[in-house]
């Protein structure tokens, strides 16, 4: 083969290997693969549904601010209603607070109303024996002895804040006096009590025990009459 000959058949090899495509090279096992620049994402959203999603969102937005006036007036129902259960709770400690010190204060200033009302009917009885033994008479040192215990028990008495009820010559009144009977009385107004058979007793502003008494019914009907008759 001549010098012509080998220079042809190189041109040719090379007209061959340039005519002929190049396959790009299989990947190795476990190398990452590389994504063209045409390639697609597909967890990268396209504009086309990125759009719907943003009307979504917004329709939503929307949504939530129209009711947003209702949530508002509601939550201030609510509101209102538990200040009130608030006030009323508040109110209702308050008079518990009140009414527990006021009984507080009437167990401390009645403390001894019920031995006073114990001791008063003995009371009575010493006065009844003392009023019989000064009708006898005697005058001894066992009577004096006697009025003096009276004098004390009476001071007792005073001093733990009882009062003696007097009704004699005093208008009626239900609130301190017992009714007994009625008499009538041409020297006494009606409704005035005549005299009293057993006394009465206050202790502070609460009353123990009503006096018993004899009210009067005014002027006889007879001689109503017949002074009546006389003026005309």
């Amino acid at each position: 083969m001549n010098k012509a000959d080998t220079q042809k058949e190189f041109q040719l090899e090379n007209k061959l290997i340039e005519e002929t495509p190049i396959a790009p090279p299989e990947p190795a096992a476990g190398a990452p693969l590389e994504v063209s620049a045409g390639t697609k994402n597909p967890e990268t959203p396209s504009v086309a549904s990125a759009e719907p999603a943003k009307e979504q969102s917004e329709g939503t937005d929307f949504k939530k601010s129209s009711g947003a006036p209702e949530q508002l007036a509601q939550l201030k129902v609510e509101l209102e209603k538990y200040k009130d259960i608030a006030l009323r709770s508040v109110a209702d400690l308050d008079n518990y607070r009140k009414r527990m010190a006021r009984e507080k204060d009437d167990a401390i200033r009645y403390a001894n109303a019920n031995f006073l009302e114990r001791l008063i009917p003995i009371l009575d009885n010493f006065e009844l024996g003392l009023q019989a033994a000064r009708a006898g008479g005697s005058q001894s040192a066992i009577l004096d002895g006697m009025t003096m215990v009276f004098k004390q028990l009476q001071d007792f008495l005073a001093s733990c804040g009882v009062e003696t009820i007097d009704a004699t010559g005093e208008h009626f009144d239900p609130n301190a006096h017992e009714a007994i009977a009625q008499e009538e009385n041409a020297e006494v107004e009606e409704g005035v009590v005549i005299r009293q058979l057993r006394k009465g007793y206050r202790l502070k502003d609460r009353l123990i025990r009503p006096a018993n008494v004899v009210v009067s019914k005014g002027i006889p009907v007879g001689e109503d009459s017949a002074k009546a008759g006389a003026s005309t």
